[in-house]
């Protein structure tokens, strides 16, 4: 295992891609350790799902609406059907305000179409603070590669 001894060579190509497609073994633990390898040497780190992600911009960077899940029956009156929006802080939101780079891993990132991947890399061309993993599947040993090579060899 000396590939997660020091995280150089994969720190190196994330500086340099800004956006990475990664697979990972099954059994978990690489994130972590990639992580922990990245905090040290002055990352600020975060982990989330994309379920759920929306347009990937606005919910990492603006301030955005969200709906309450529909509980069956309810009141026909104001919002009965829909629920009222709850606006909700981004993601990104308390990390962007110090000046150290960010990594965000994205956990299930098989479910993001090509277009929400590229707006991904997009906003990591834009913010040169940003570094984004974005799981794309299991695999027998770790592996990534820039998002841009993956979705022109996979999608």
């Amino acid at each position: 295992m000396p590939l997660l001894i020091s995280g150089k060579k994969f720190r190196e190509t994330l500086e340099l891609a800004g956006c990475l497609a990664i697979n990972v073994p099954l059994e978990g633990g690489a994130e972590t350790r990639l992580l922990r390898r990245l905090k040290t040497v002055g990352y600020k780190t975060q982990i989330t799902s994309v379920r759920g992600f929306g347009d990937p911009e606005a919910f990492l960077l603006k301030l955005h609406g969200v709906r309450p899940p529909h509980l069956g029956h309810q009141s026909v009156g104001r919002n009965g059907a829909l629920g009222e929006v709850q606006e909700v802080m981004p993601i990104l939101n308390e990390l962007l305000n110090e000046d150290k780079p960010i990594a965000l891993w994205l956990l299930e990132g098989q479910v993001l179409s090509r277009s929400e991947l590229l707006a991904l890399c997009d906003l990591c061309d834009r913010e040169a603070r940003i570094k984004i993993i974005v799981e794309m599947g299991g695999a027998r040993k770790l592996h990534w590669e820039p998002m841009r090579k993956f979705l022109e060899t996979n999608h």
